[in-house]
């Protein structure tokens, strides 16, 4: 088990980091948020859950150990891989996601993508009694949504565009955010914004 990784930040992508490890270049899965504190050639210190299967092993890293906990106990409901699991974690903060299954809040799973009204539902049953009750003060709205011109900015900063380049694929990204109707997708924004920034190239 591969508790965490620390080291210098080598290389950053939409959904991954690679960091360098004595030597060794790890890559990492992670979400947005995560992603949005990295910088390139800065050190990084990332908890990280190894998910292995028959043809693949797979490391997904996390801001803290709280977040990888929670990644790895939304996995034991049925139907949770860790990609459903991350995508849970991109939208809503560890917290957030207790705070939704504590209080039988449904829109605040269907607002994660791959989950429907039906499977938020059978998700809350199965979940009740496994993620435990929030650590933090009630948040207005949704933490890791919030401030999503800033998450996006920053995500595309650390991954090497000019400030200027990032100002203005967050803003061409901008009605696509207000036209959600709910709690903006950090991580589709930055898919949106770099296709935006390569057109533009």
């Amino acid at each position: 088990m591969i508790a965490f990784v620390s080291g210098p930040v080598a290389a950053l992508a939409p959904d991954s980091a690679v960091v360098e490890v004595g030597g060794i270049g790890i890559a990492v899965q992670c979400t947005p948020n995560t992603l949005s504190g990295l910088r390139m050639g800065r050190p990084a210190k990332l908890a990280t859950s190894l998910v292995v299967r028959e043809d693949s092993l797979t490391l997904y890293g996390f801001t803290d150990d709280d977040e990888r906990q929670v990644f790895e106990l939304l996995q034991t409901a049925s139907g949770v891989g860790p990609r459903l699991a991350q995508a849970m974690l991109a939208v809503h903060s560890p917290d957030a996601l207790r705070r939704a299954v504590a209080t039988g809040d449904e829109k605040a799973l269907v607002a994660v993508p791959g989950i429907g009204k039906k499977g938020a539902q059978k998700l809350l049953l199965e979940l009740k009694d496994r993620l435990g009750e929030p650590v933090g003060p009630p948040a207005v709205g949704t933490p890791v949504t919030q401030g999503w011109r800033d998450q996006l900015h920053a995500a595309l900063i650390g991954l090497g565009y000019a400030t200027r380049e990032a100002e203005e694929a967050v803003t061409a990204v901008a009605p696509q955010a207000e036209a959600a109707g709910g709690p903006p997708q950090v991580g589709q924004l930055l898919k949106a914004a770099l296709q935006t920034l390569n057109r533009a190239r």
